[in-house]
């Protein structure tokens, strides 16, 4: 009898983890831009391929990707899509030359918005965070939906800042017609100091970069360059996630206002939304950090109040 005892309990703890092990997560892409986008998927290194690398979203749609649970990766969208004259697929940011609307292992072309995830990892939890490492080129929101361990906090970076990006990092759409980008320091003139490479490796001597801050204190929980660990990264377990493109703010609002999430930091810094505004057409960054100091707080307030009332209906 305790022999038999002894197997199904045996027989049963094998099921569990067997069944913790396989169970997956569920990835909602959402599109809430006014445009089509196309996200792409790459799994990190040593990590199967998912069954989709890429897909059509169009806006207002959403779809269901499933992950395996120790799964690691990234996701990004890619904008401005569409088939050359050798018939190629192309993209005019986030492209991730494959040719195909299917990555196929293939990653983004910088300047992007990147969510980065590792599932399953030290202690069972799940780590993720969205990067501007990689520069940006579309809003992006991440959305814990069930969960615990961890500090499940929401993060991303919601601003449009391919206006308000400094001229000197912007990239502008083929034909004219705006930005659709935004490089990061690194990207744009390969600086040691910028990659934290060379003389710069370490934690200890790369440091934020004016370009970097730029990029922080419009979004202040996304990371903004390699070692922006400590208010970047979050953690959960058994979760699944929404990842969100182009959030609006009500939103965003709702999803903050709804709980209390302890992360360090906001996650918009409201007063860079009236920067974004009157820059539609790039600026130097001088230009913006000295218009940042010296707009009246009444001014922000008004551009802040105005910049709702344009997006609350969408």
């Amino acid at each position: 009898m305790d022999r038999r005892h002894l197997c199904s309990t045996f027989l049963l703890l094998l099921f569990i983890s067997f069944f913790s092990e396989v169970n997956p997560a569920y990835f909602k892409v959402v599109n809430k831009c006014r445009h089509t986008i196309w996200p792409g998927f790459l799994s990190g290194a040593n990590t199967a391929q998912l069954t989709t690398t890429g897909f059509v979203l169009k806006p207002g749609k959403s779809r269901t990707v499933t992950i395996p649970k120790s799964w690691s990766g990234r996701l990004w969208g890619r904008t401005f899509c569409g088939v050359d004259f050798s018939r190629k697929f192309i993209c005019q940011s986030g492209d991730c030359g494959s040719g195909q609307i299917e990555c196929s292992g293939s990653g983004a072309k910088p300047p992007a918005t990147l969510a980065e995830f590792t599932l399953n990892g030290a202690g069972g939890l799940d780590f993720y965070d969205v990067s501007l490492v990689d520069g940006y080129n579309l809003p992006m929101l991440i959305v814990v939906k069930g969960g615990k361990g961890g500090n499940c906090s929401a993060t991303g970076c919601l601003l449009d800042l391919n206006g308000a990006c400094p001229s000197e990092l912007r990239v502008a759409r083929q034909n004219g017609g705006g930005g659709v980008g935004c490089r990061s320091a690194c990207e744009a003139f390969g600086d040691p100091e910028y990659c934290c490479s060379g003389a710069f490796r370490t934690p200890d001597v790369c440091r934020p970069s004016r370009y970097s801050l730029f990029f922080k204190h419009a979004c202040p929980r996304a990371y903004s360059y390699a070692y922006d660990d400590t208010t970047s990264t979050y953690t959960c377990a058994g979760a699944d996630y929404v990842i969100m493109f182009c959030p609006p703010p009500h939103t965003s609002q709702k999803v903050f206002g709804a709980r209390k999430d302890g992360a360090l930091l906001p996650l918009v810094n409201k007063s860079m939304t009236y920067i974004s505004s009157l820059h539609a057409n790039g600026a130097s960054l001088s230009g913006l950090l000295q218009l940042q100091s010296t707009v009246p707080a009444a001014s922000f307030a008004m551009a802040i109040f105005l910049f709702w009332q344009l997006i609350l209906p969408l």
